[in-house]
């Protein structure tokens, strides 16, 4: 039997309906009943036999961070996907980050060992990847992470995971990570992620940052994960990029897939910099949740560009491009959005 954790998530509600899709036996963990639902949504863009599917995967509630609940989520695994991950760039988060996400890791990798589990993927990000001072330079899995370097908390946290993850294989675990850049895919509209940025679009960007990043289609992701577990390819790491793509380039593509205004106005780096000292005065003075970090700014007119070749050339791989992503999942936006009007 297959584990997923972070089923009610992007990538882990796709990927369970891959599995299933492919007659797998699944059982998926979730922390909340009503993220559940999220998970039917997903499904329900590419089946009508949504019921069906659904109660077909072996839900167990449980918390990475809980050992005696995890101990019954593992009872007969042979192959694991942990997914699950706690995302935010809150520099005042920075604990739970690394509850979640480095001991939730661990957690999952020790379990892995005593129940002899037959392979890992974790799900990881190119923010744990280390960048080129020369922006014009490729960013690969060979680039090394810098600790001195101005790290989100996120980051932080997601290489601190991927050490849980190589200790791990030191100790006898079969292991793959995937570092996927900004993941596009249906759903998730209203919980962060790529999913928020079509929605903010849709009601009006006024500002676009000239930053580039990696993106990827959510169903690259599932389909590089699944056959890299079913290949015997272990304890190698793989970046998961269609396009490097300026955020600016993003935005006017997702505008016009929705018929919107683009946003017409340059945030430049100085008022970036305005913005998330603002931001921290409000969170300091009357507690307001961070929404612009330091590094987040700097990461929005920063160029990082990424290299996509390893996982094209051991899986023969190709990339849907990014358009059609965007085509594809500004439709899925538009649909939902038609449902709920």
């Amino acid at each position: 039997m297959i584990l997923v954790t972070g089923g009610t998530g992007l990538v882990g509600s796709h990927l369970l309906f891959k599995l299933l899709e492919n007659g797998e036996n699944v059982r998926a963990i979730y922390r909340r009943e009503k993220t559940l639902e999220r998970v039917k949504q997903v499904f329900s863009y590419f089946s009508d036999n949504v019921d069906d599917l659904f109660n077909a995967i072996d839900w167990v509630e449980a918390n990475v961070t809980n050992i005696p609940q995890l101990q019954k989520a593992f009872d007969s695994i042979t192959k694991v996907y942990h997914c699950a991950a706690f995302v935010s760039f809150e520099p005042d988060k920075y604990k739970t980050l690394r509850k979640i996400n480095i001991e939730g890791t661990a957690n999952i990798v020790n379990l892995c060992i005593s129940h002899d589990v037959k392979k890992l993927c974790y799900v990881s990000s190119i923010a744990a990847i280390g960048h080129h001072a020369n922006p014009k330079k490729l960013i690969d899995e060979q680039t090394v992470w810098n600790p001195e370097d101005d790290n989100s908390v996120y980051a932080i946290t997601k290489y601190g995971a991927e050490l849980e993850i190589w200790r791990g294989t030191q100790e006898g675990l079969n292991a793959v990570i995937v570092n996927p850049g900004v993941i596009l895919g249906g759903g998730y509209w209203h919980t962060g992620g790529s999913g928020s940025l079509f929605k903010q679009i849709k009601n009006g960007m006024p500002y676009y940052t000239t930053g580039i990043t990696g993106y990827v289609d959510v169903w690259d992701v599932i389909n590089c994960m699944y056959n890299l577990m079913n290949s015997t390819i272990k304890n190698e790491g793989f970046i998961l990029v269609s396009d490097n793509l300026s955020f600016k380039d993003f935005q006017f593509m997702v505008a016009e897939i929705l018929e919107v205004q683009p946003p017409k106005k340059e945030a430049k780096p100085w008022l970036l910099a305005i913005a998330w000292r603002l931001d921290w005065l409000s969170f300091k003075l009357f507690g307001k949740r961070r929404s612009l970090s330091k590094q987040m700014a700097k990461s929005a007119v920063s160029i990082t560009k990424y290299n996509n070749s390893k996982i094209k050339e051991t899986l023969n791989f190709q990339f849907k491009p990014i358009k059609i992503s965007v085509k594809e999942v500004g439709k899925l936006f538009l649909e939902d959005l038609n449902k709920s009007s």
